[in-house]
């Protein structure tokens, strides 16, 4: 009577280990595939840092962006203080204080490539204007 105990939990046992290993090969190579995807489309191959914009101003409460036109005071402000009231420390969550890291990284990336653009712009607009060190 005991050995066919025994011989029930171990069987149980490898079909529930089984089964894990099996799901999480499952979740492992569905992640693989996406972060290719994800690089092939040029972005980055780390899937926390992919935010929209959109989501990003909803998590920060700030007006979307129109070609990079928004107030970098007023986003550092809401930054700063969703980040203190999420304090681990006093009770918040570490979760909602790296999703408002990210909307911020997010906004700020944002803002950068259309200043960068707009300056590239700029400078083709001038013309090439070669700068002489010697007057004569």
């Amino acid at each position: 009577m005991a050995h066919r105990i025994i011989t029930q939990v171990v069987f149980s046992g490898a079909r529930i280990v089984g089964r894990a290993v099996a799901e999480s090969w499952r979740q492992a190579s569905a992640s693989q595939k996406y972060a290719a995807a994800a690089k092939e489309k040029g972005g980055s191959s780390f899937t926390t840092s992919n935010i929209t914009m959109e989501e990003a101003c909803k998590i920060l409460n700030v007006g979307p962006s129109r070609m990079g036109q928004i107030d970098m005071e007023f986003v550092t402000e809401r930054f700063k203080r969703l980040f203190d009231m999420n304090e681990p420390k006093k009770g918040g969550s570490f979760y909602l204080q790296s999703k408002i890291l990210r909307a911020r990284e997010r906004i700020e990336r944002e803002v950068r490539g259309y200043q960068q653009q707009a300056e590239r712009e700029q400078e083709l607009s001038k013309g090439f204007n070669p700068k002489f060190t010697k007057d004569e």
